[in-house]
């Protein structure tokens, strides 16, 4: 069986979208224990390519029991969104770039609130204190459990 892909976006591939894409392993094997064919990507629409997570980031997932040290950021392409079963944005803007970007894929671009059901962007904590990357890290992990749910009921 073909993995299916799920990609998350954000603007530098640093902080939102790099946390999301471990936080979704993690719910994966929580949720799914065994579960391994649904494979998780992270890019960003203004990402400088090999940057690592940031600090912040690192020191919120650790405490969640998450590695984030070996991120490495990547900037989301065409073929990218192209190759995935399902796109995952934090923001409306971010959405809206891609529907322009890849406009046959619009069928699988979403918010991931939108997907997960509640709406609405989940704000960039970069520049902010640890506390912002917490709140991020804690709306990050609910949507994400959400929307593979819901995932997983097509896949």
């Amino acid at each position: 069986m073909e993995k299916k892909k799920i990609l998350f976006i954000c603007t530098g591939n640093t902080c939102r979208s790099a946390m999301a894409e471990a936080l979704a392993r993690k719910a994966l094997a929580e949720l799914y224990p065994g579960r391994d064919d649904i494979e998780f990507k992270s890019a960003g629409i203004a990402a400088l390519p090999g940057d690592g997570a940031s600090y912040r980031a690192i020191a919120v997932m650790e405490e969640r029991g998450i590695d984030l040290t070996g991120h490495r950021s990547s900037l989301v392409s065409p073929g990218d969104v192209e190759e995935a079963d399902l796109v995952l944005t934090m923001t409306a803007a971010h959405r809206d770039m891609l529907l322009r970007m890849a406009p046959a894929a619009s069928d699988k671009i979403y918010t991931l609130a939108e997907y997960a059901g509640t709406g609405g962007d989940i704000p960039d904590p970069f520049g902010l204190g640890e506390e912002a990357y917490r709140i991020a890290a804690g709306e990050l992990n609910a949507l994400i459990r959400d929307a593979l749910r819901k995932f997983r009921g097509r896949a």
